[in-house]
């Protein structure tokens, strides 16, 4: 692993632990000389990110549309800022630079753009590592309801596991590394097999 998609909110949240787990990931990535790929913006959970990266002496690559970046929001002391025409772009480019992916507290974005990379990964399209950080539980419900996709069988137990989950960035970068894809589904008269 060299680099890690991290996805976030552009709001701070309501509680301080979200910043703060932005600032635990943050120093674990560069503890592992990892480096950080990013939405690029200087807002929010994902200010807080890039700016401790960059505050502990990690590299990092933000990737902006240029709708925001005309909005002010781009981070302008990145290491690496790169401005694309669209989201479709910006999540492609995101994909192709990192080598694995993961969700701290956030909202819609933060949620579709995770749920693509787990899709990606359960097509087969990449054999990349996601995770949740669940910070002050705040993925309950959502882990919650893919256990229960599974229970309703439309959601296989296999493509479960792949969505990773910790409280703790250390221990999730860990699993990162030993990290095993499972098997790319196959499908026979519209059924995974």
């Amino acid at each position: 692993m060299k680099r890690v998609c991290v996805y976030c909110g552009s709001n701070v949240g309501r509680w301080s632990d979200y910043a703060e787990a932005a600032k635990d990931l943050a120093r674990a990535l560069v503890n592992r000389r990892l480096d950080l790929v990013y939405g690029g913006a200087s807002v929010g959970v994902m200010g807080v990110l890039a700016n401790t990266v960059l505050a502990e002496g990690g590299h990092v690559i933000g990737i902006i549309p240029q709708g925001l970046v005309d909005r002010e929001v781009a981070h302008p002391g990145l290491s690496d800022l790169r401005v694309v025409a669209s989201m479709h772009e910006r999540k492609t480019l995101m994909a192709e630079l990192s080598d694995g992916f993961i969700a701290l507290p956030g909202g819609l974005g933060t949620l579709e753009e995770l749920f693509e990379a787990l899709t990606w990964a359960q097509l087969g399209l990449h054999q990349k590592p996601c995770g949740l950080l669940n910070v002050r539980n705040y993925y309950r419900s959502l882990i919650d309801f893919l256990d229960h996709a599974v229970a309703e069988q439309l959601l296989e137990a296999v493509y479960r596991a792949m969505l990773l989950v910790e409280e703790q960035p250390a221990r999730l970068l860990e699993r990162f590394e030993c990290y095993q894809a499972p098997p790319v589904a196959k499908w026979v008269n519209g059924t995974s097999t």
